[in-house]
């Protein structure tokens, strides 16, 4: 008995009224055609997926796969709208190739050749039925999205009303608590940990993850916004633009976004471009050079494990080609003396780089109420940069080519005069005045080393240095020598 493969296809959502079959009833019909002409069904391939020409369907191409290896001398499918929607191309090579295909609706065997010009027709017209379709669903969606009405399910913390305009729910504090912590300084991580263990059920009731802290900080809609996907690999929601490239309010009236500068310093502080209330991480670091390391071998941090900093991830388990680690006292000797050598040597009146970047940061740690606008108004730069260079690279990657592209240029100008307006603020708060007599001194500044605590020497040290790249030793057992194993990156200003 020869045998024969099953393909059936239903849609998630179904518009084709009586002639969605359900998946039992195409297979109840796919065996019993089998029986009838005596063959075996060797496997059911199934996919719950449209067949509009930009969905993947896995099932469809394994099944197609078999029929092309000649693991299976014929493919069974209920009809031809079915099978597929991309047109004579799809089914074209499979019927030169010889592959036998059954459309029971149409009653249409490729085995008979009168049924070649009948099967390519009625493919060409179930792709025109798609693409119809597919243009009404696609016209009224750009309708409704213009109008501001909201598409799909609500977001978390909001509620849809009659008329497609968002609402705020109960769990809006949350949302309001997401954003003021990431503000703050706290990672993802450690925002979804708090959620958790305040029993705060997740968007999809479960428990919280970094992703979905993430998601909530990136998504315009917080911000009111009509949102829109670049494509399906873009990780986050753009906000949607009107044909006059204006975005497009989707809260009710009255009700009130989240505030834009919060949201604003939210994205930057995660972002890297400004540092939290709470500094660059929760807790406290208890070793001098925590953060600091990194392991030349994969780029690792290298925490303290007993007397030593070792690369992380090695001690993980993952792969590293050239572990490194070493020991505590001798590294943190040899970097207080590169620090100490490398500060006071450098010219503190002639407009030495590492002198800039060390009074802005020692401005930062000892006038922190006086530098807060400085520092707001240069991690505003640094988002502005980033966000022209992120429509660049977005534009190269094609994610503008289709509909928004028309509005590329406008984004462009957009973004281009964000950032002059970030950078003549910033430019407004340069020269201020900070003491750095300790800095010109070497003598001054071991007392001050002397006399510091383990969280004011990291402070010292992280005001000149940016990070240690450490290489593994040439031998175990070998002598610690920093200036062939470190390799130290200085700070350089951050308008840089």
């Amino acid at each position: 008995m020869e045998e024969i493969d099953l393909y059936l296809r239903k849609s998630r959502i179904t518009r084709e009224g009586v002639e969605a079959l359900t998946f039992k009833t195409q297979e109840e019909r796919g065996c019993a055609w089998a029986d009838h002409h005596d063959y075996h069904v060797r496997k059911i391939w199934k996919d719950n997926l449209s067949a509009w020409t930009d969905t993947k369907r896995p099932d469809f191409e394994k099944a197609l796969g078999a029929l092309r290896r000649k693991e299976v001398p014929a493919l069974w499918c209920y009809a031809v709208d079915r099978f597929d929607r991309k047109g004579a191309g799809s089914v074209i090579q499979l019927l030169d190739s010889g592959a036998r295909i059954i459309f029971d609706y149409e009653r249409l065997d490729s085995a008979d050749a009168r049924d070649r010009e009948r099967i390519i027709t009625d493919a060409e017209r179930a792709k025109s039925a798609s693409d119809l379709l597919s243009h009404r669903v696609r016209d009224t969606k750009q309708g409704q999205r213009r109008r501001g009405e909201w598409l799909g399910a609500a977001p978390y913390g909001l509620r849809k009303d009659k008329s497609g305009k968002l609402h705020q729910t109960t769990d809006w504090a949350n949302v309001i608590r997401i954003l003021t912590e990431v503000a703050d300084g706290l990672p993802p991580r450690a925002v979804a940990r708090g959620l958790n263990a305040d029993s705060k059920p997740s968007p999809k009731g479960g428990t919280w993850g970094a992703s979905t802290v993430r998601r909530i900080v990136y998504n315009p809609v917080y911000e009111g916004f009509q949102v829109v996907a670049l494509s399906r690999d873009y990780t986050w929601p753009v906000a949607y633009r009107d044909e006059s490239g204006k975005r497009v309010r989707v809260f009710a009236q009255g009700v009130e976004p989240v505030p834009a500068d919060l949201v604003a310093r939210a994205r930057r502080v995660h972002a890297g471009h400004q540092r939290g209330k709470l500094g660059p991480r929760a807790g406290k670091a208890s070793h001098l050079l925590t953060d600091l390391l990194r392991c030349a071998g994969c780029g690792a941090k290298m925490p303290r494990s007993g007397r030593s900093y070792v690369c992380n991830g090695h001690a993980m388990g993952k792969t590293c080609p050239a572990p490194a680690s070493a020991m505590r006292e001798r590294i943190e000797e040899y970097v207080y003396t590169e620090w100490r050598g490398k500060v006071s040597s450098a010219d503190l009146d002639g407009g030495d780089p590492l002198m800039i970047a060390v009074a802005e940061r020692w401005a930062a740690l000892t006038a922190p109420e006086e530098t807060e606008e400085a520092r707001e108004a240069l991690a505003a730069v640094k988002a502005a940069e980033a966000a022209v260079e992120r429509l660049a690279n977005d534009r190269a990657k094609g994610l503008y080519d289709g509909a928004m592209g028309r509005h590329f240029p406008r984004l462009v100008a957009e973004a281009e005069e964000t950032l002059k307006e970030a950078q003549e603020l910033s430019a407004s708060f340069s020269g201020q005045s900070v003491d750095l007599t300790m800095f010109d001194d070497s003598d001054m500044l071991e007392q001050k080393w002397e006399a510091a605590d383990l969280p004011m020497r990291r402070d010292l040290l992280r005001v000149a240095i940016d990070k240690i790249t450490v290489t593994q030793a040439v031998r175990r057992g070998a002598a610690f020598d920093g200036d062939a194993r470190c390799t130290i990156e200085w700070a350089t200003p951050s308008a840089d």
